[in-house]
């Protein structure tokens, strides 16, 4: 899980909140520093704040998703301030998949990251049982090519079998 924003005590809040559910947890106080952490490792949930001196939580998701690896990470904004309609719109037209508001009530911040913590876990698990299973079929596929080519050639072997006994 990766924290982003600009404030410690901040950060330190959403660790003292995130800890129980047991995950990695990561903390960038700056845009950069968050896309430099993206760049290492991948995060099943980004938590941002909306409201940061160098470059907005807005902007810098819109940098997140320009990347194909991030196109899907679940990206939650924080905010502090009163958010309207049109700060939600632009917020979500960027990729979040969620607000939270401030204050934080724990209980519901917690429940919201392990849900995409959960799906990004399970997404992981069916992309490995698909390619799992792709494999099997090219496998098979090839498996069935193979027999088809030994049938055919069973075939021209036995109508040649066949034209050498009519001749004869």
């Amino acid at each position: 899980i990766l924290l982003v924003d600009d404030q410690p005590g901040k950060l330190l809040t959403y660790h003292a909140i995130l800890e129980d559910l047991g995950e990695n947890l990561v903390s960038t106080s700056a845009a950069r520093e968050a896309l430099e952490q993206l760049l290492k490792d991948d995060f099943a949930v980004i938590l941002v704040d909306v409201s940061m001196p160098e470059q907005t939580g807005l902007e810098l998701v819109e940098m997140i998703r320009e990347h194909h690896r991030f196109k899907k990470t679940a990206v939650i904004f924080i905010s502090a301030v009163q958010m309207n309609d049109v700060d939600f719109i632009k917020g979500y037209a960027s990729g979040a998949v969620d607000y939270v508001s401030v204050p934080i009530i724990p209980e519901i911040l917690r429940a919201k990251v392990a849900i995409f913590v959960d799906l990004f876990r399970k997404t992981r698990q069916l992309e490995q049982m698909n390619a799992e299973l792709e494999e099997r079929v090219d496998e098979r596929t090839a498996k069935l090519r193979e027999t088809e080519e030994a049938l055919r050639e069973t075939d021209r072997r036995k109508d040649v079998f066949m034209a050498t006994l009519a001749h004869e």
